[in-house]
């Protein structure tokens, strides 16, 4: 009986091995391995500024958000797409500049956070410092900021790309 179940687990280790690793069902395999991919120059719409943005009765009623005035992080190190149920974390890795950029965050590239050609595109920024900080070295300057994406909104992706200043990292399914 033992040497029965030895040889079955024995043996389902060893057919797992085989294919199943680099098999499309395998859900460890959804999203492959990060690429490192340039920079597009960003085109940025012109905005007229006597324009309200909001207008109606209630308008100044109405509670404000914030503007968060982040800058992209320098460079990409890391993408990673975990499946989760319901759907992914994205998680990115990049290394600022200098030491001290706070409040790290994976922004959309467009309002509606839709896919654009199959590609959900999200830039990686940070808050700088106001007073000067080190350089210092890289694992002092790594940052790491994820966000959730429900399968709605990766329901016609083929790709995730991550961007910061100097470089872009792309995950394709």
């Amino acid at each position: 009986m033992n040497k029965s179940i030895a040889l079955l687990l024995v043996s389902s280790m060893i057919l797992a091995s085989c294919g199943f690793r680099e098999s499309r069902i395998n859900p460890l395999n959804w999203f492959g391995r990060s690429e490192s991919t340039p920079v597009q120059a960003e085109q940025q719409k012109p905005v007229n500024p006597l324009i309200p943005r909001r207008t109606g009765l209630f308008s100044s009623r109405r509670v404000t958000q914030t503007v968060y005035e982040g800058t992209p992080i320098e460079q990409i190190a890391d993408l990673t797409v975990e499946r989760v149920a319901g759907g992914a974390i994205i998680r990115a890795t990049g290394v600022a500049a200098r030491q001290g950029y706070y409040e790290v965050q994976l922004t959309p590239a467009n309002e509606e956070e839709e896919a654009e050609d199959g590609v959900l595109v999200y830039r990686l920024e940070a808050l700088r410092p106001s007073s000067r900080t080190r350089v210092g070295t890289q694992p002092t300057r790594e940052v790491v900021a994820g966000r959730a994406v429900t399968d709605q909104t990766l329901r016609n992706v083929r790709a995730i790309r991550v961007e910061g200043q100097l470089n872009a990292r792309v995950v394709r399914r």
